[in-house]
């Protein structure tokens, strides 16, 4: 007994400095954040078709989260990623009409990491605002390049837009305050910058970088080379050119591990993958059994890959807890050892993983989270959305409403025997079903207030075409009616 006892101590010593060398430890981190891959997109997680050894990599050297959730688009995820609070609670209810724009009385994730002596870069997309106040550089990151709006050459009425007649191909790029020509494929890009500007800065401080992609959201506009690799293997082109766009950011996360490998820093560096909501293109071929894709309140429109990679600290395992885009910020802060003033810590509705990082078998209490499309008409009440593609969630059930009347036609799910939300399950879960809708009632008029874009004045001009006008003397050539149509189908 007293042999047993004495390993059981020894168990429980371990555990607690294990914990103990987690939180604080300081590590570099990477995150990279692809926009509009599925959960199904990865051949880690089954996809029968797309290759993708390098994500798979990450899937399989480090702690993958089976239960992550996001939001059901990009704007909303980035924002609570960034801040540890329901996107609601910053003000974003959109992707466009400037209710994207993330509210600047929001600590962020750069800002509290600074405190902690780090520097951060962003590259790719930032998506949270493209008038100067709301632009990463005065949010907190270093370092920035960026392209505008939500995707490569979109533009909307407002303050949303890139930079005029942008391609993925060789984009114009806003790189701190200044646009530059680029040369080669948009991902190819943002990872051979992000790569630049580690190699700058490693060893003088630890680093945050932000790898955001813009791929493979629509247009779907691929290298011939990557379309290639999966033109004849998937009878739809679209899913093809969306492959094929996976398949080289793959490549550029293969060539980023091996850099870091080669700096000697892969053991002092956490790599943390993500997609950024549900799929598109690609769950025509497989959607991992899931309902629903982007821009749905189904579990198909908010399941994320989460991996976390730290060779050497953390053990390769899988944890089931009911997790989310809120978990980030708390999380990194702990792992980086910031602290969180009152207001900071007042903010954050996540918690943090780390207890789940250092034992993905460890307990996780209950908790329920809330999932809202938003997307009502610009300058009404979001009352007339209130009921419009939302859900509430536990561990064991979901309960989702679709309605397209603003109605209270809820579904209730029961996710331990039917994970596709194939069977209204309301009647028989009668207690559960009362108690989930009552939360949504209760968590409704706590969002509501902070929804500060609502009534915003539409900007005259986006700011990137007024920065491309400065920089340059004019604007180029108008786009015709036709290009334009194309372009704004191709951006859904």
């Amino acid at each position: 007994m007293k042999l047993i006892l004495h390993f059981v101590f020894l168990f429980a010593t371990c555990f607690s400095l294990q914990a103990a060398g987690l939180a604080g430890k300081h590590p570099n981190i990477i995150f990279i954040l692809t926009d509009d891959q599925g959960y199904g997109d990865i051949s880690a997680h089954g996809n029968p078709v797309l290759k993708t050894p390098n994500m798979d990599r990450l899937h399989d050297e480090g702690v993958r989260f089976l239960d992550f959730h996001v939001s059901p688009t990009c704007s909303p995820t980035r924002s609570a990623l960034l801040t540890g609070r329901h996107e609601f609670k910053n003000g974003v209810t959109h992707t466009i009409l400037e209710r994207e724009r993330m509210a600047l009385d929001a600590t962020t994730l750069p800002q509290v990491l600074k405190k902690a002596g780090y520097t951060s870069g962003i590259f790719g997309k930032w998506h949270l605002g493209d008038e100067d106040a709301y632009q990463p550089e005065n949010r907190g990151f270093d370092e920035v390049f960026i392209h505008g709006a939500g995707g490569i050459g979109q533009h909307y009425p407002g303050s949303c837009g890139d930079a005029p007649g942008n391609m993925y191909a060789s984009p114009l790029i806003k790189h701190n305050g200044q646009f530059e020509k680029t040369e080669g494929y948009c991902t190819d890009v943002f990872f051979a910058q992000a790569t630049k500007w580690i190699e700058k800065v490693k060893g003088e401080k630890p680093f945050y970088v932000h790898i955001a992609t813009n791929v493979p959201h629509g247009p779907l506009q691929v290298r011939d080379e990557d379309l290639a690799r999966y033109k004849d293997k998937v009878a739809d082109l679209d899913a093809a050119k969306f492959f094929g766009m996976l398949a080289n950011a793959d490549d550029n996360i293969g060539r980023l591990l091996a850099k870091l490998s080669e700096w000697g820093i892969e053991k002092n560096t956490l790599v943390i993958f993500m997609n950024d909501n549900g799929g598109t293109a690609g769950c025509k071929v497989f959607n991992a059994g899931m309902r629903g894709t982007k821009g749905t309140p189904f579990l198909g429109g908010t399941r994320a890959s989460s991996f976390w990679r730290w060779p050497g600290t953390l053990k390769p395992a899988d944890a089931s807890q009911l997790t989310a885009h809120i978990d980030f910020l708390p999380t990194l802060a702990e792992i980086a050892g910031a602290s969180l003033d009152g207001k900071a810590a007042a903010q954050i509705e996540g918690r943090s993983l780390v207890p789940i990082l250092e034992n993905p078998a460890s307990e996780w209490p209950t908790r329920t989270l809330f999932t809202h499309l938003g997307r009502w008409a610009k300058d009404s009440s979001p009352e007339t959305g209130k009921y419009m593609n939302c859900s509430v969630r536990t561990k064991d059930f979901h309960l989702v409403n679709i309605s397209k009347q603003n109605k209270p036609e809820w579904m209730l799910f029961d996710l331990r025997n039917d994970f596709g939300e194939a069977h209204n399950v309301a009647a028989e879960n009668g207690a559960v079903f009362e108690e989930l809708k009552a939360a949504f009632e209760k968590w409704w008029p706590t969002v509501v207030p902070m929804m500060v874009n609502e009534t915003a004045p539409l900007a005259v001009e986006n700011p990137f075409w007024t920065l491309y006008r400065k920089q340059f003397g004019s604007l180029p050539p108008p786009e015709s009616e036709a290009s334009q149509k194309r372009r704004a189908k191709d951006d859904k």
